[in-house]
């Protein structure tokens, strides 16, 4: 069973990368606005990311390798992206993204499987 180390660092992470893409992303909203501007409330979003990110590696390190945590991290910060493009940004998802995830996850699946035998 998964324990409070384990679970905490993962639902930390995809509550800091919600603040992030907004961060990166969601100013592609408001072309017209300053950019000195967007920069400012990025920063200002990215500030709450770090409380967040800080704390899930911090947690996490205890039970994953930073490798794993990192990889965690992508897979996150992907599916997190891949929901705000779609829903805020109202961009599609094409075939090719899907494709490019794909393999992605399949080099996740491989840091989390352990030591391929020689």
């Amino acid at each position: 069973m998964f324990s409070l180390p384990h679970v905490l660092p993962v639902v930390l992470l995809i509550a800091s990368n919600v603040f992030m893409t907004f961060a990166w992303y969601g100013h592609l909203r408001f072309p017209s606005e300053a950019l000195w501007l967007v920069v400012l409330v990025s920063w200002g979003i990215a500030f709450f990311e770090y409380w967040l990110a800080v704390p899930a590696n911090r947690i996490g390190h205890a039970v994953y390798s930073a490798a794993e945590l990192k990889t965690m991290q992508e897979v996150i910060t992907l599916t997190v992206f891949a929901v705000f493009s779609v829903l805020y940004l109202r961009e599609p998802l094409t075939l090719n993204h899907l494709v490019g995830f794909l393999f992605i996850a399949c080099g996740a699946f491989f840091i989390f499987k352990g030591p391929i035998p020689r």
